[in-house]
């Protein structure tokens, strides 16, 4: 019996370390895929405009939209592995700056769901900088830390971009990650609660004027 348990605690350690480890490595690709969708808005609309049939184009913009954010929020998602500790400062190694990256990522979906960005291009601005900042902080440290371990030539870089390798510096920036991702969660709720009373009032309003 102890050796039973022995292996299947093996086997669900090993399961589960290897899943962090696979979610992390094809977040890259993720990444890159939503930044291909996010950027290709200017194309999508330019395409839009030379559709003659109004209802094809409502079709190709209403799929444009829903692969854009389902990819945003299944990256998003998957990125939330990286604000657990027991995943980030004693796992296996993933890159030091992923939890700002999903901060960054965070910051730019609350974005979109407080503002159209597809209406303003102010905003398209800033969301887009979000997410070229988030894909940085995490494709970087992915390629050249936990991808390089053993490349030499690379000598003490990647294991500085590494968080069980530097957790002087990968500790506290879990804990500022964790602190701003629930600053800006409490505030995003705070901002619809405020909002919520708002638009019952102009509801309310519309309706008695009819």
């Amino acid at each position: 019996m102890p050796m039973k348990d022995d292996l299947a605690i093996a086997l669900t350690t090993g399961a589960g370390g290897w899943m962090v480890l696979s979610i992390a490595a094809v977040l890259p690709m993720l990444w890159s895929f939503t930044l291909v969708l996010h950027f290709a808005r200017p194309y999508v609309i330019r395409f839009l405009q030379n559709l003659t049939l109004r209802f094809g184009g409502d079709v190709w913009w209403l799929s444009y939209v829903l692969m854009r954010d389902a990819l945003l929020m299944i990256t998003f998602g998957l990125s939330l592995i990286f604000l657990m500790p027991n995943l980030y400062l004693t796992g296996k190694g993933l890159p030091i700056t992923a939890p700002i990256a999903t901060l960054f990522l965070f910051w730019a979906l609350g974005v979109k769901l407080i503002r159209d960005m597809d209406d303003d291009p102010a905003i398209f601005r800033l969301v887009s900088g979000l997410l070229v900042v988030a894909s940085i902080l995490y494709i970087v440290p992915m390629v050249y830390g936990v991808e390089a371990i053993d490349q030499p030539y690379l000598g003490g870089l990647p294991s500085l971009l590494i968080s069980t390798e530097n957790l002087d510096v990968a500790g506290p920036i879990l804990w500022l990650s964790l602190g701003l991702f629930g600053l800006t969660g409490a505030a995003i709720f705070i901002r619809f609660l405020l909002r919520l009373g708002t638009v019952e009032e102009n509801t309310t309003s519309g309706s008695a004027g009819e």
